[in-house]
C-alpha cells in the first residue's frame, strides 16, 4: 500500500473526531479531501444507523409479543419478606444494652379510623377556633390521596413528591387536588430541582397524623416494662436543647420543680434533653438503639448522637406485597426492556431522510414507557405512586431520609421476634440504596 493511500485511510479513521480547529490547520487541498472523506464516513454511519433502527424495531416487536403473558421466570423469582428487617448499616443485636421507643405508630399502632377522626377534629378546629369558612366542614378525608414522605410548600401551596436528589416528580405535584403539568411546575419553580433556598419553605410530611403522647396515660402496668418514661420531650429540640427534666405527678396532674439527678422506674418525666439524659443514665451511644416512625424528629437526633436507629414504617409491608406481585414485576421487567431499547435508539445516527422512522420508533417507546410507569404507580397510589420509589424507578426523598437516618427499618416491632437476640444484621453486598427494593432484570423476558 502506498504512503498516500495509507495517509487517506488514517485520515478516514480519524475524521469523525476532527475538530474545526484541527481541520483548518491542514493544507487547503488536503482539507477538501478530508471533508469529502468525513462526509463519506457520516453517510456510511447513517446507513448503518438506519439498519440499526430496523433491528431495534424488530426487537421491540418481539418484546411486545412476549408482553402477552407473564414469563414463568418472573413468577419463580424469590419474594421479599414483608415482615423482614432491612439493613442500611451493620447492627449486632447482642451489642445493644438499651432499647428506646417512640410511642405513637411505634409501640402503639392504630386503625385507619383514627385518620378520619383526626381529620374531622382538625376541620372543626379550623372553623371554630381559627374562623375558617364553614364550607370547610363539608370535606371528607380521602385515604386514597396522600402518602408519607410528601412535602408541602408553605409559600406556593403545592403538595410535592421529591426524588432521591431533591427534584420534583413531574406527575406528583398538586395544587389542592389538581395535578400540575410539567410546564406549570417549571413556571412556578423555574426548574424541577428544589434548591436550598426553596427547600426552606417546604414542610416534610414524614409521619402519619397522631395525637400527643400524653393522651395515652390510661394505666400504669405498661410503664413497669421500662426503666425510663419521658413525655412531652418536644422532639427534635430534645436532642440539642438544655431543658431540665421535670417529675410528673400522675395523680395530681402537676409538675414538680425539684432537680432530677436520677431516673426511677415508677416515675414519669417531662421535657428534658439528650445531654442530661446521657449524664444521668451513663449509657454509651453505640449501646443504645432508638425506634421511631418519624425520620426527622425521632431518628435524626439519635443518629447524630451516635445511637443506633431503627425506623418503623407501617407502609413497608403493603408496598413489599405489591412489589412481590407478578403484575408489578411484569411491568418492571417491561420498563427495563424499554429503557434498554431507548438507549440504543438515542445512540444511533440516522440520515435526515430516515428521521421520520427514527422519531416514530422513539415516540412508540416513550408512549410504552409512560404506560408502564402509570401502571406501576397506580398499583400503589394513583396520585403519588409508591412511598419509597418515584415513577422513574429512582428512590424517593423519603427513601433518602431512611437511608440517611435509619440503620435498620421494618414495618412493625413484632418482626424482631423472628430474629435471635444475638443476630448480626448486615446489608446485602449488592444493594446500593434500599435493600427491600427488588430489581427485576430484563433478561427474564426472552426476545428471541
Amino acid at each position: 500500500m502506498g504512503a498516500a493511500a495509507a495517509g487517506r485511510l488514517h485520515a478516514l479513521a480519524r475524521c469523525g473526531s476532527l475538530s474545526p480547529a484541527l481541520s483548518t490547520t491542514t493544507a487547503p487541498r488536503s482539507s477538501r479531501g478530508l471533508r469529502a472523506l468525513c462526509t463519506l464516513s457520516t453517510t456510511l454511519r447513517s446507513g448503518a444507523g438506519e439498519d440499526e433502527i430496523e433491528r431495534i424495531r424488530r426487537e421491540f416487536e418481539d418484546a411486545k409479543r412476549n408482553y402477552l403473558s407473564i414469563p414463568a421466570a418472573i413468577k419463580d423469582m424469590p419474594k421479599m419478606n414483608p415482615q423482614g428487617i432491612y439493613v442500611n448499616k451493620n447492627v449486632k443485636l447482642d451489642d445493644l444494652q438499651v432499647y428506646g421507643f417512640d410511642y405513637d405508630y411505634t409501640l402503639s399502632r392504630y386503625t385507619e379510623h383514627l385518620q378520619c377522626l383526626i381529620y374531622d377534629l382538625a376541620k372543626k378546629h379550623l372553623v371554630n377556633e381559627l374562623k375558617y369558612p364553614e364550607s370547610c366542614l363539608q370535606y371528607e378525608y380521602d385515604r386514597s390521596f396522600p402518602i408519607r414522605g410528601l412535602y408541602y410548600d408553605k409559600l406556593k401551596g403545592c403538595l410535592l413528591k421529591l426524588d432521591f436528589f431533591g427534584s420534583i416528580e413531574p406527575d406528583a405535584c398538586f395544587f389542592g387536588r389538581r395535578k400540575l403539568s410539567l410546564s406549570e411546575i417549571k413556571e412556578l419553580y423555574g426548574t424541577r430541582h428544589i434548591g436550598r433556598d426553596q427547600a426552606r419553605q417546604l414542610v416534610g410530611l414524614m409521619d402519619v397524623f397522631c395525637f400527643s403522647e400524653d393522651k395515652h396515660f390510661d394505666g400504669n402496668s405498661w410503664r413497669e416494662l421500662f426503666d425510663v418514661v419521658i413525655a412531652q420531650a418536644n422532639k427534635p429540640t430534645f436532642y440539642n436543647s438544655d431543658h431540665p427534666f421535670r417529675v410528673y405527678d400522675t395523680q395530681k396532674d402537676t409538675l414538680a420543680f425539684t432537680a432530677v439527678d436520677k431516673f426511677l422506674p415508677d416515675q414519669v418525666y417531662y421535657h428534658g434533653c439528650l445531654k442530661s439524659f446521657l449524664q444521668i443514665t451513663k449509657w454509651r451511644g453505640p449501646e443504645v438503639i432508638y425506634f421511631g416512625d418519624h425520620l426527622l424528629s425521632d431518628l435524626r437526633g439519635p443518629s447524630k448522637a451516635g445511637w443506633r436507629t431503627a425506623a418503623v414504617i407501617q407502609e413497608l409491608e403493603d408496598e413489599i406485597e405489591i412489589q412481590n406481585s407478578d403484575g408489578y414485576r411484569f411491568q418492571q421487567a417491561k420498563l427495563s426492556i424499554i429503557h434498554d431499547l431507548l438507549g440504543k435508539v438515542h445512540a444511533t445516527v440516522v440520515s435526515t431522510e430516515k428521521g421520520q422512522v427514527y422519531r416514530a420508533l422513539l415516540d412508540e417507546l416513550n408512549a410504552e414507557r409512560r404506560q408502564c410507569r402509570s401502571g406501576m404507580r397506580d398499583l400503589f397510589n394513583s396520585s403519588f405512586g409508591a412511598t419509597f420509589l418515584t415513577d422513574t424507578g429512582r428512590e424517593s426523598s423519603f427513601a433518602y431520609h431512611i437511608h440517611q437516618y435509619a440503620d435498620i427499618y421494618t414495618s412493625k416491632l413484632e418482626n424482631f421476634l423472628s430474629y435471635a437476640p444475638e443476630s448480626w444484621l448486615h446489608p446485602p453486598h449488592d444493594i446500593k440504596i434500599m435493600p427491600h427494593n427488588a430489581k427485576v432484570p430484563a433478561s427474564l423476558f426472552s426476545t428471541s
